[in-house]
């Protein structure tokens, strides 16, 4: 027979079997409470959406903004000056502050989609407002 450890083999290797098992008992214990807290963590970022998604909903607008005044600003300042637009817009017929407006990252994608010297000439938005104040400007269900 080889003198040489078998790995395949723990007894021949020097470690019972009993050992190994152990090892391996303790390895699977953990990876189920690493899975285990991954679960969680998702579960929470799913409980987070929903609320998020179950705003208490005071009032909600749907709009078309007209942008063509941001073509009279200079060529490299039209979008920005369309975001002010948009935000002077919901101010204005949702009585709120100035604070408490928020343009959603669809909307903002919308407007860059084709770079800094060229926003849309309209934008169709649907306006909501929660509770708490807070206006959010969403794309409208149709674009």
């Amino acid at each position: 027979m080889d003198t040489k450890k078998d790995e395949t083999n723990p007894e021949v290797a020097g470690e019972t079997v009993s050992e190994k098992t152990a090892e391996a008992i303790e390895r699977e214990e953990e990876t189920v409470k690493v899975s285990e807290e991954q679960k969680k963590v998702e579960e929470k970022k799913e409980e987070k959406k929903k609320k998020e998604d179950e705003e208490e909903i005071v009032e909600e607008r749907v709009y078309t903004i007209p942008l063509g005044r941001s073509c009279l600003a200079p060529r490299k300042k039209t979008t920005p000056k369309a975001v002010r637009i948009i935000k002077s817009f919901v101010l204005r017929h949702m009585k709120v502050d100035g604070d408490s407006v928020k343009i959603s990252n669809a909307v903002n994608e919308k407007l860059w989609r084709r770079g800094i010297e060229k926003p849309p000439r309209k934008i169709k938005v649907r306006i909501t407002k929660n509770v708490d104040g807070i206006v959010t400007v969403h794309p409208a269900e149709g674009e």
